[in-house]
């Protein structure tokens, strides 16, 4: 058969314009091609093409790659079938913030609160549902850590039944009132604490208040440092829009300055401000995935003292780096149902983070009787590439992996439908954060 150029190469040109960046996830291979290179690659047909595009699988026999894709997706899912859950769980929808960007703000508020009841049945449920399978817990909101006496005393009961069933915890919260739990934390059990903090005091506290509209970046700082003390992890997030970006390179100046970036517990993330299904500030403020990486491309070129705090990963290029080889091929994005899903005080069990408490994303119940939706559940265990009919010619697939099917599903109303990255930009972006000769 006629050797062809792989339908999985990812080609992304590099900024002086003379070179490009391939990378091939299926053969797991990158490269920097010559312009001389990169011409030949763009042949279709090859009669003696450079034997090292042969060995690098650029250049392939399709029905070998063929093969070759379905043995790996083979070992795909069979690894993803080992995979430890993550099962995430709401106490509460209610939140003592009032935060710009909030996606539940319009949620239907409950006044329903976290029962002994439901908190057994959630734990005898997960045992029973995914038996031996490796799992650890994750408590979600909302707000899930609230100072008031009767609903603490529904997280502590919480928390002790997951140190009954021998379970990990995690914990996203706003850090507020983290102070009032960290008594019954303890490293041996809680993976880490997930806290948002938006910049620096002045940028924070007019994003994230509380609904009295007082400020809370002190607090929120002192309860990290405790965490740390306790030799607790963090996993410090930072929410960006177009107004908070430009304060990045002074949060991680203070980062640095509290000695956070220095301590083996602590990591970061930038998360987006995107328009999941309700967003207060509008799409004026919001970046795309690819004028995000772009801003962030700049400010770390102008600022190359945020890679000790944040390191960007655009898309595989941050992994490369890191590693020197790529990560595995990804046939799927999106864990829902898979290796996440979530649950709330009410019974209900949903997909994922995004979709838990929202109207109609309803799965099934655990309490107070189990009963499953087999025909959604099954919909989105079936969702990768290969089931995808747009994603199954598209070379970035195996590093895109169809994207999240919560936000597919928003602009499509099918679960089976992708949810693209610019993955060549993104590599070009990364490549010259992270191989210029100027880095």
């Amino acid at each position: 058969m006629q050797l062809q150029t792989s339908r999985h190469n990812i080609i992304s040109p590099l900024g002086n314009g003379n070179e490009y960046l391939i990378v091939n996830v299926l053969s797991g291979n990158a490269d920097i091609l010559s312009a001389e290179e990169y011409k030949i690659l763009q042949q279709k047909n090859f009669v003696n093409p450079p034997p090292e595009f042969i060995q690098k699988g650029y250049v392939v026999n399709p029905g070998d790659e063929e093969m070759q894709y379905r043995l790996k997706y083979i070992e795909f899912l069979e690894e993803r079938d080992k995979e430890e859950l993550q099962l995430f769980f709401v106490p509460t929808y209610a939140c003592n913030f009032t935060c710009s960007y909030c996606y539940q703000s319009e949620y239907p508020h409950q006044n329903q609160t976290l029962t002994p009841e439901v908190t057994n049945a959630f734990f005898n449920f997960i045992a029973e549902k995914f038996g031996d399978r490796k799992k650890y817990v994750t408590i979600f909101g909302g707000e899930p850590l609230l100072k008031s006496i009767p609903y603490q005393q529904s997280i502590y009961h919480f928390i002790e039944q997951a140190r009954k069933n021998k379970l990990d915890l995690a914990i996203v919260t706003n850090g507020y009132y983290l102070d009032e739990y960290l008594p019954v934390l303890e490293s041996s059990f809680v993976r880490e604490i997930q806290i948002t903090l938006d910049g620096t005091a002045p940028v924070h506290d007019k994003r994230r208040r509380l609904k009295d509209e007082s400020p809370t970046f002190n607090k929120i700082v002192e309860n990290i440092d405790a965490c740390l003390q306790k030799q607790i992890p963090v996993n410090l997030r930072m929410v960006v829009d177009k107004d908070n970006i430009d304060n990045l390179p002074e949060l991680a100046a203070f980062a640095k300055e509290k000695n956070w970036t220095a301590n083996p517990l602590f990591k970061t993330q930038i998360g987006r401000n995107y328009e999941l299904h309700y967003c207060q500030n509008g799409h004026s403020k919001l970046f795309t995935r690819l004028s995000l990486y772009e801003k962030m491309l700049k400010l770390i070129q102008d600022h190359p003292q945020i890679i000790e705090f944040h390191k960007p990963a655009f898309s595989a290029i941050k992994f490369l780096q890191e590693n020197e080889k790529l990560p595995d091929a990804l046939f799927d994005a999106c864990p829902a149902c898979k290796s996440e899903w979530a649950m709330d005080f009410s019974g209900n069990i949903y997909s994922c983070t995004a979709t838990v408490g929202k109207p109609g994303e309803k799965l099934g119940s655990f309490y107070p009787a189990v009963k499953l939706n087999e025909e959604k559940i099954q919909q989105w265990q079936q969702r990768d590439v290969m089931h995808i009919e747009k994603c199954k010619q598209c070379n970035v697939q195996l590093i895109c992996g169809g994207g999240c099917g919560s936000i597919a599903f928003n602009e499509t109303n099918s679960i089976l439908a992708p949810d693209c990255r610019p993955i060549e930009k993104l590599h070009s972006l990364g490549a010259e954060a992270y191989f210029s000769s100027n880095q």
